[in-house]
């Protein structure tokens, strides 16, 4: 499955995680690198603000491929002209609860999940503490009493 992704859009959607960080990116990549290491997923995640612009060689790897709009564009423009640009639409799943973004992925027949749906599925789930066993009362016959007190003695 691929996957493009509203970089800042998701960020705040997710605990632990503020845009006014400037570690967000980084840290939001490697939520989506352990996902895609889970899934399967190729994941394309976009973010505003990037100096040049274009592919970030620091972030991308591990089946995420982090993209920073250039100076003048936004992080929605580039998503919208990646999905105008999709060779197979429908085989790709856009993140993102900007309306017009939404609408362009639907326009071109791609899937859409919106930034707190997937957040919710982000984090890998978590497993249920072991079971714990009830302590029994154990009950012993006269036969069982009888041996262990040949066996150990009756003092």
């Amino acid at each position: 499955m691929s996957l493009l992704v509203d970089g800042h859009n998701l960020v705040g959607k997710l605990p632990n995680l503020h845009l006014d960080d400037p570690d967000d990116e980084a840290k939001l990549v490697l939520r989506l690198r352990s996902y895609a290491a889970r899934t399967g997923s190729r994941i394309t995640v976009v973010f505003d603000r990037g100096m040049p612009g274009g592919r970030s060689w620091s972030l991308s790897g591990g089946g995420v491929d982090a993209i920073f709009a250039p100076t003048g564009r936004t992080a929605d423009s580039v998503l919208c002209e990646r999905i105008r640009r999709a060779r197979d639409p429908r085989r790709l799943t856009v993140v993102s609860s900007d309306h017009e973004v939404i609408e362009a992925a639907q326009r071109r027949g791609a899937r859409v999940m919106r930034s707190e749906v997937f957040a919710e599925q982000l984090e890998p789930p978590v497993a249920p503490p072991p079971a714990v066993e009830e302590e029994r009362e154990v009950q012993l016959s006269t036969a069982e009493i009888e041996e262990w007190l040949e066996l150990f003695g009756e003092g």
